[in-house]
């Protein structure tokens, strides 16, 4: 039989009861022959409290000493997951990040998996064990804990499905598997039976939490099939994959929205060579992802410059850009942290007319407004005020009539 990844979320494994639950799950899959290694989040709200915590040691906390922090989470959940299915007397081991042979650069907090060394895992699956693996974490070649962002525990799910030639990896949540919007804001919104890669890449980034950017981004590098269903229903799920269900006449499969935007405009920039490297260089290093850029036409060598980033990092991003300040000679630095982003994602949408038109009409006749726009070829973007967003979504998910079967 194949061999099968799995992941728990944080609420599939919020009491005792749901490691029991989860447990007899596992337990059945090994029954049936399947080998199984289990990716296990932090149960519950862990992770809030413990940055809760570190917060009221110091507001600024040590990125290394808070993801060695945090990392205990996912250590809880894996020894808890193991021990009930020894309670089953079912054969089973838990394994940190390190144990597991997670590797990563050193970028605390978004770390990035750079290998994974699976001989500890194979080794215990050849001794039939079942194995449980701490999600989230990870380790540098210094040996240093880093995490991998919040929902990295999907990551580490689709890296290890990957490294170890899995049949599938099968994410586990609290959602029945990916909607054309979030049920929370649309509750008409329909589960998709399968999606394909790039949509759901582009759909993890601007916002759908159910799946992380990178788990997706993995997928589809390492063309490793992704089954999102509920720990809770029983239920088809959706698949993510390669091969899709066409869409002939609309070409729209989803909606995503995201609150976690900050938007820094630059007044009176010299427009010359090197200085958008000047700003966005030290941004980088600092681990600061930029996401929409615009820049206005320069009117006697002087332009305006607005960029946006997660709201988490935008007290360090100025810290940055005035820093470069003098050097620059720009007039002014403004920052908003009020803004949210809604987005429309589907493969077509840029061969086929008349889809941003449909877009800006339905966020006009719902009174949203427009701040910035940002597309790819299977994606357009708009920023507007974060307060708007819920009616942004809800607008563009009738406009597009995502709640009609396909």
């Amino acid at each position: 039989m194949a061999l099968i990844v799995q992941k728990y979320g944080g609420t599939s494994l919020a009491r005792a009861d749901n490691f029991k639950h989860v447990a007899r799950r596992v337990a059945t899959l090994r029954d049936q022959g399947h080998d199984v290694v289990v990716v296990v989040s932090a149960r519950g709200d862990t992770t809030d409290e413990l940055l809760g915590l570190a917060l009221e040691i110091t507001p600024e906390p040590d990125e290394r000493e808070l993801d060695l922090l945090l990392s205990t989470g996912e250590m809880v959940s894996c020894a808890l997951l193991a021990m009930a299915l020894k309670a089953l007397e079912k054969e089973a081991v838990s394994l940190t990040g390190l144990q597991a042979g997670i590797l990563t650069d050193k970028a605390h907090s978004k770390a990035r998996i750079t290998g994974v060394d699976p001989g500890r895992i194979q080794r215990e699956l050849k001794r039939g064990q079942i194995v449980i693996v701490a999600g989230f974490q990870g380790v540098t070649t210094d040996m240093d804990v880093t995490t991998l962002g919040r929902g990295g525990s999907d990551t580490t799910a689709v890296a290890l499905a990957a490294r170890l030639k899995a049949g599938r990896c099968e994410i586990y949540t609290d959602v029945e598997g990916v909607y054309t919007a979030d049920p929370r804001i649309v509750p008409e919104a329909r589960r998709l039976d399968d999606i394909g890669y790039e949509e759901m890449l582009e759909l993890a980034t601007y916002g759908a939490k159910v799946l992380h950017p990178r788990a997706a981004e993995l997928g589809l590098l390492y063309d490793i099939p992704i089954l999102v269903a509920s720990t809770f229903v029983e239920g088809p799920g959706t698949l993510v994959c390669k091969g899709v269900t066409m869409e002939a006449k609309n070409k729209v499969r989803g909606i995503a929205h995201d609150l976690d935007v900050a938007k820094i405009t630059l007044r009176g920039v010299p427009d010359r060579p090197g200085i958008a490297a000047t700003i966005f260089e030290p941004l980088a290093q600092a681990n600061i992802s930029v996401d929409t850029i615009v820049q206005n036409a320069s009117l006697e060598n002087v332009t305006d410059l607005t960029f946006t980033v997660a709201k988490g990092d935008l007290t360090k991003a100025m810290k940055v850009v005035d820093k470069r300040a003098k050097q620059v000679g720009f007039k002014e630095v403004l920052a908003d942290g009020t803004l949210g982003k809604v987005s429309i994602v589907g493969t077509g949408m840029q061969n086929t007319p008349g889809y941003a038109s449909k877009m800006f009409r339905a966020l006009s006749d719902a009174g949203v407004n427009i701040h910035l726009i940002t597309t790819s070829e299977v994606r357009i973007t708009c920023i507007v005020d974060g307060a708007k967003v819920p009616q942004a979504v809800r607008a563009l998910h009738e406009a597009f009539e995502l709640a009609k079967p396909q």
